[in-house]
């Protein structure tokens, strides 16, 4: 019995010797002498250098915030300094990560579950240089060896790493794919701020509340060729790791002439889960925004819009992108509406409706380029509109009509404009797919009638080949000159037809080179100087005084059949018949030059006397059109003489009539004279 006493005695002693020279052990013991080791081992397994310059430390300490027998076990806290990992041989410099200084502690007892539970890392001055080349090789990406591992069994360790706290980081991006140059510096905010402070209180919900803010950022650089700078508030790391907590992001970047402020958070931000932001966009120009997002959209006045941006970054059809019940201004016309965006394939598409309640018609002009030189500046286009040129040469993009499909529905409740236009709303319809876009329909509501289009420029090929429908109905005379007294009273109607085909990039080049026909019958109507004052036309002021002086004159029917060949305009039918006259005009119209050369012939009927016994003429060009009186008599270079039987209206005329099949006005029995005498 005392030799089994004795025994135990002994083995007791052994242990607690044990336990003492180890723990001796562990507290004197020079972890400096490990450095090389781990060095060559961490280097060995990335394939990098690695080193951990500055001293390395172990000690070991309860934590205080376990309890029961477990407060009695010691973790070991580890310090190392100046830990440098290099770059890979390709990259640009030698230091990928330098850390001034890391502390962490290790939690001893999951080890035995082949977990490494780190409950803290504190770094200082952590410093990151990341380069990815135009051929996809980036220097954040680590082969590890485990590409021949089963994917179907799990990992013999895992790690888990609570809270990463730092005092300042910086962060270097050369990007060659996406032309990105940044330098990104985050700096803890002190106290966190909480999210409610920035994004204002939530509803009630069953999801995790968002965490405090805690670190603030600052950028400065360039990204596809603009200069980028911003800066916002992001929350600690801790979110990084909880797929559950939603992770908190505020920033206000400028690139360029564009400004977008958010605000929201990120769920499960290594997953790139989902967005939930509150999104203001704000620039000059609305097509600026195509080389940051990638959506092709038109160009336009300065604007603002303010919404709702939701993502579903992992959705099976692609990442989508809901910019919901979103208001703001294009120009001086307000904007309400919801769209979706879907980075799927073949091609990402644009969906959904927007509408003004105010539109003015101005804001459109630089849908295609019909906007002035200061304000082409101001949105920062390179074109300039040459002064002695009307029809616009800036060129469509099409070349980002390709990289995005659309299906949107665009409404114009309310159109101001100048009474010399009198539109009242719009309705259009816009459709692009692989290059092909359409405004099918495209209405507007003018005069007391509508003008329906049916428009295809078809960007995928070079030049661009555009063709027009177009149908103007029932525009009410007596609304399209509200001002002028005499026409109030008339019922009168102006109706016509459109078809034309062209090609080239510009609304200049498309109708330089338009081939089709223009048909056009008014009925019913009074003229007069007044009414060209009114319009501000001039050279039609001009003419009025030549052939009738100052007097009113009626109207009976005014009928025009015009061909376009290779942009130019000829006039195989163009008579305007009136009280006093029979006026024919006579001559081409040149969309490439932008040149005129008419001629309005006069006859007087019966023993009526009209104040022009000459003819006249329209000369020069579209800027600078030069009317006058011919010296004597002329030819006509068309039809001939003015008598009615030597004209012969096409058949699409008659049917312009009256094309909702009323009772037929003064060009219906116009229009037949021609036909039978």
């Amino acid at each position: 019995m005392a030799h089994v006493r004795g025994f135990f005695v002994w083995m007791l002693t052994g242990l607690i010797l044990l336990a003492a020279a180890l723990t001796l052990f562990l507290v004197l013991f020079d972890w400096n002498l490990l450095k090389p080791t781990i060095n060559d081992r961490v280097s060995e397994a990335l394939d990098r250098p690695f080193a951990i310059e500055g001293d390395l430390a172990v000690a070991w300490r309860r934590e205080p915030e376990t309890n029961g027998w477990r407060a009695w076990v010691p973790w070991p806290h580890i310090a190392a300094e100046h830990m440098v990992l290099g770059n890979p041989e390709w990259a640009e410099g030698d230091t990928f990560v330098s850390l001034e200084r890391v502390e962490l502690r290790l939690a001893p007892l999951p080890l035995l579950r082949k977990i490494v539970s780190i409950p803290r890392i504190d770094v200082q001055a952590p410093n990151a240089d990341l380069q990815r080349l135009a051929d996809g090789r980036n220097n954040w990406t680590f082969d590890l060896g485990n590409d021949e591992s089963d994917p179907s069994e799990p990992a013999s360790w895992v790690l888990d790493i609570g809270t990463i706290g730092f005092d300042q980081g910086q962060i270097r991006i050369d990007d060659a794919i996406s032309r990105l140059q940044l330098d990104l510096q985050v700096d803890p905010l002190g106290e966190p701020i909480a999210f409610s402070e920035i994004i204002g209180e939530q509803e009630q919900s069953d999801a995790a509340a968002p965490q405090d803010y805690v670190f603030a950022w600052r950028a400065e650089g360039r990204y596809q060729g603009q200069a980028v700078q911003g800066e916002g508030k992001i929350g600690g790391l801790l979110a990084l790791q909880d797929a559950t907590l939603p992770f908190p992001l505020q920033a206000d970047v400028r690139a360029g002439s564009t400004r977008i402020r958010l605000a929201g958070t990120l769920t499960d931000p290594q997953n790139l889960g989902a967005l939930d932001l509150n999104l203001r966009l704000s620039g000059t120009s609305l097509g600026n925004l195509y080389p940051l997002t990638g959506v092709t959209l038109p160009d336009s006045p300065p604007y603002s819009t303010d919404g709702r941006l939701s993502a579903e970054l992992q959705a099976v059809e692609g990442a989508t992108y809901r910019y919901q019940d979103f208001s703001g201004r294009i120009g001086d016309s307000d904007i309400h509406g919801d769209l979706t965006y879907v980075a799927g394939q073949p091609r990402p598409k644009l969906s959904g409706s927007v509408v003004s309640n105010q539109l003015l018609f101005s804001d459109l002009a630089p849908l295609i380029g019909a906007d002035s030189n200061a304000e082409k500046e101001a949105r920062g286009s390179d074109v300039r509109q040459p002064a002695d040129k009307v029809l616009p040469v800036e060129e469509f993009r099409t070349e980002r009509w390709r990289t995005m499909d659309a299906d949107v529905r665009v409404r114009g409740k309310r159109i101001v404009h100048s009474e010399q236009l009198p539109i009242t709303d719009l309705d259009a319809h816009v459709l692009l797919d692989d290059g092909l876009l359409r405004l099918a329909p495209l209405k507007f509501g003018m005069a007391g009638g509508t003008l329906d289009a049916d428009i295809e420029l078809d960007g995928a090929n070079t030049p661009l080949q555009g063709q027009a429908k177009l149908n103007a109905r029932h525009f009410k005379l007596k609304q399209l000159a509200p001002s002028f007294a005499p026409m109030q009273t008339s019922l009168g109607e102006l109706n016509g037809d459109a078809d034309l085909r062209g090609s080239g990039n510009s609304v200049a080049a498309l109708l330089g080179s338009a081939d089709g026909a223009v048909r056009l019958v008014i009925n019913d109507g009074t003229v007069s100087r007044g009414l060209m004052e009114i319009a501000g036309l001039n050279v039609g002021n001009y003419l009025m005084g030549r052939l009738f002086g100052d007097e009113e004159v009626r109207i009976n029917c005014a009928v025009a059949d015009l061909a376009l060949e290779d942009g130019l305009m000829s006039t195989p039918l163009f008579v305007i018949d009136t009280e006093n006259a029979l006026i024919q005009i006579d001559g081409t119209v040149n969309f490439a030059s932008e040149e005129l050369d008419l001629d309005i012939s006069p006859d007087s009927k019966g023993m009526r006397i009209i104040s022009l016994r000459s003819p006249l003429y329209v000369q020069g060009t579209f800027s600078d059109p030069r009317p006058g009186v011919h010296a004597g008599p002329l030819a006509l270079r068309g039809a001939g003489m003015l008598a009615l039987g030597s004209l012969t209206p096409a058949a699409a005329l008659l049917a312009l009539i009256a094309p909702s099949g009323e009772q037929a006005n003064q060009c219906g029995e116009f229009l037949q004279q021609m036909r039978t005498e």
